[in-house]
């Protein structure tokens, strides 16, 4: 069975429960979610999910139905390789000591990463950008030994002008 990668992006009303119920939507009918990020938008009525899902298009289709059906749920675009920008963060916390802290600082340097915290035996490193950088630095740090990693959801905007609030209303419904 071939999977796809597919990013969601999905304007929702700002309200208690709506992401246990879209979360719940997808576990109710098996979904497997790879990445979501939640935040604000420019609006404080309207939350904005980052979904990143590996499935296949006929199922795409089915969940991108699902989701329409749910109350809260304004509006869902689909952001597509090339014609969107993708980021996530990512925090990796390496074993140094005097010999290979220049080499892993380098690393860092190479990967325009910040070191956030140096202790006598570890660095703490920050680094944002798509998902394949971060993963190509992991490479390079891994022989170094990696104590702990975490990496935020993805989060992702449409290239250019184009921007999931074009050329319709959302149906807000009035906030009071």
């Amino acid at each position: 069975m071939y999977h796809d990668r597919h990013i969601l992006s999905v304007l929702v009303e700002n309200k208690p429960g709506v992401l246990a119920r879209i979360a719940g939507m997808f576990a109710r009918r098996g979904y497997n979610i790879t990445s979501l990020a939640v935040g604000p938008t420019d609006d404080e009525r309207v939350s904005r999910l980052t979904i990143v899902l590996g499935t296949e298009a006929v199922q795409l289709e089915q969940i991108i139905k699902q989701l329409n059906k749910l109350v809260h749920v304004l509006k869902i675009l689909e952001l597509e390789g090339e014609g969107s920008v993708e980021r996530e963060l990512q925090l990796v916390k390496v074993t140094s000591d005097a010999q290979t802290r220049s080499q892993i600082i380098e690393i860092a340097d190479v990967f325009r990463a910040k070191i956030v915290d140096v202790d006598h035996d570890a660095l703490t490193i920050e680094a944002s950008g798509n998902p394949g950088k971060l993963a190509a630095m992991l490479d390079l740090l891994e022989p170094y030994g990696i104590r702990e990693m975490v990496r935020s959801g993805t989060i992702a905007l449409s290239r250019g002008t184009r921007s999931i609030t074009d050329g319709s209303k959302l149906r807000m419904q009035r906030v009071v």
